[in-house]
């Protein structure tokens, strides 16, 4: 008897070294030319990073408007819910990159003096991809992200195709026109109409849709998902038609629930699996 439970509690030892072999950094930092400052993000790690040489996918998570690079982690349960998918075989290890983006809806600015945007993909990438072992073709990368992130997460994949296989907007901003220039406020920055029909062109996610050139509008997976009580729901089910009038290819999800990290850590683990599904072909 003594025997059996010495066998259980070594069991219990090495499925709990399993669970906590991921990582997970919550401050890291990259000196940003185009922003002048050093700007932050978040890495997760994944079981068996550490101790292989093997190279991983990447998921780009990117916050919400009240957050920084640690929502994710402290309210998304990010590591947690991580670990417990890939190890249940439902999604491919990876790595999963959080970068700080302030208040900036993932853009440059509409005067392009502050360009997240050019930020993202001319030093935050390059330098994950030279500091992390990452697979860096396209099929390998994907993007997501709440709210503002959502947003974020879906114009970056209509505007750079080429770049990422998939692309999951949960309770996404994905606004007209319209409701961009009142939601955000646009008409209160200063800006010219010129610089404003340039900004509109180049982030309304609506626009970029109408855009979509043909033969692009199969070359990103897309998963949406918001939740029935959000008030971004109906924006979302408006994209929703509009992406099937367009027929480019899309999943939709609308569950019980409204703005908040219970909807979003409930939607986390259908975005892992949905983007492993890319990563695993």
């Amino acid at each position: 008897m003594k025997s059996i439970w010495h066998i259980l509690r070594l069991g219990l030892m090495t499925v709990s070294c399993v669970h906590a072999s991921s990582q997970v950094f919550d401050v890291r930092t990259l000196k940003s030319e185009i922003l002048a400052k050093d700007m932050k993000y978040a890495v997760y790690l994944p079981d068996g990073y550490v101790s292989s040489e093997r190279s991983y996918p990447v998921l780009y998570l990117l916050h919400g408007y009240s957050d920084d690079q640690t929502g994710w982690i402290q309210f998304g349960d990010v590591q947690r819910i991580a670990d417990r998918v890939i190890a249940e075989g439902r999604a491919a290890p990876m790595i999963i990159v959080m970068p700080d983006a302030e208040t900036t809806w993932y853009m440059n600015d509409i005067k392009g003096v502050y360009r997240f945007e050019d930020y993202f993909f001319g030093e935050l990438i390059p330098h994950v991809e030279a500091t992390y072992r990452c697979r860096t073709k396209k099929e390998y990368r994907a993007v997501a992200g709440l709210s503002m992130g959502g947003l974020g997460s879906f114009i970056y994949a209509l505007q750079h195709p080429d770049l990422f296989a998939s692309s999951c907007p949960l309770s996404g901003a994905l606004w007209d026109r319209e409701a961009m220039i009142k939601r955000m406020k646009l008409n209160e920055v200063g800006a010219s109409e010129e610089q404003l029909s340039a900004y509109l062109d180049r982030y309304c996610p609506v626009t970029l849709v109408k855009r979509l050139p043909e033969e692009q509008k199969k070359a990103v997976r897309f998963y949406i998902d918001c939740g029935d009580d959000d008030f971004l729901a109906s924006d979302n089910a408006r994209m929703h038609i509009f992406l099937a009038e367009k027929q480019i290819p899309h999943e939709y999800r609308t569950r019980d629930g409204g703005h908040t990290w219970e909807y979003w850590r409930t939607a986390l683990p259908s975005v892992l699996e949905f983007v492993s599904q890319t990563f695993h072909r």
